[in-house]
């Protein structure tokens, strides 16, 4: 079985990716979503908890042999980075939203050096923003950010691109398109919604796609 089939699987399982679209899910930017997206449930879930951690560390291998440190992003990448760092015997770090306002005042919390050759662990990518905030602050401090592994990707236009337009390659273990597949396959939703899930993805902010069973 192929990688994006597996953990789309995985994630459906566990219900950590939620198909609802006939009573959508609303983000705090007030999009109506038909998807809930929660891979923090991973980390309770062992058995899935191997499948992405291993994943995770076989990207990093195989795409970045030069990588010398995993940086989550905060908080949900935090234990990925941590678990994928274990497998490969790599240091990681983590960077925060915002710098502390008391003690060192870090942002960057881990051990990195200039010119170190970093790759960013993130859980799910949507329009991009915030991982290229944490590659930004990674490459103010001096490090060589090769790129980011993420476990779900939504594949929307708005973020590949801004990721392009920040110089960012992201790798990610599954996506969208692959989870609404496999979701249609599976019975957790029905074949014909989707077409009705991949016109969220292309355009969020048409939401035609609520009422066009």
């Amino acid at each position: 079985m192929q990688t994006k089939e597996l953990i789309a699987k995985d994630l459906l399982k566990i219900r950590a990716v939620f198909f609802r679209p006939d009573e959508p899910f609303i983000w705090a930017s007030g999009i109506k979503s038909p998807v809930y997206c929660d891979n923090r449930l991973t980390l309770t879930a062992p058995e899935v908890r191997n499948d992405v951690e291993n994943a995770l560390a076989s990207v990093v291998r195989e795409k970045y042999p030069e990588a010398e440190v995993l940086m989550g992003t905060s908080t949900a990448g935090i234990a990925h980075a941590a678990i994928t760092g274990h497998i490969l015997g790599m240091p990681m770090g983590y960077v925060r939203s915002g710098a502390k306002d008391h003690g060192r005042q870090n942002r960057i919390e881990g051990r990195l050096e200039a010119g170190q050759k970093v790759v960013v662990i993130e859980d799910l990518i949507s329009t991009g923003g915030s991982v290229i905030d944490v590659v930004e602050a990674l490459r103010e401090a001096g490090a060589d950010v090769l790129g980011v592994v993420s476990i779900f990707t939504y594949g929307m236009e708005k973020g590949k691109k801004r990721l392009a337009e920040a110089n960012v390659t992201n790798t990610s273990l599954t996506d969208f398109d692959t989870i609404a597949r496999v979701a249609a396959e599976e019975g957790y939703i029905a074949p014909e919604d989707v077409k009705r899930l991949i016109a969220f993805r292309d355009d969020p902010a048409d939401e035609s796609w609520i009422n066009n069973r």
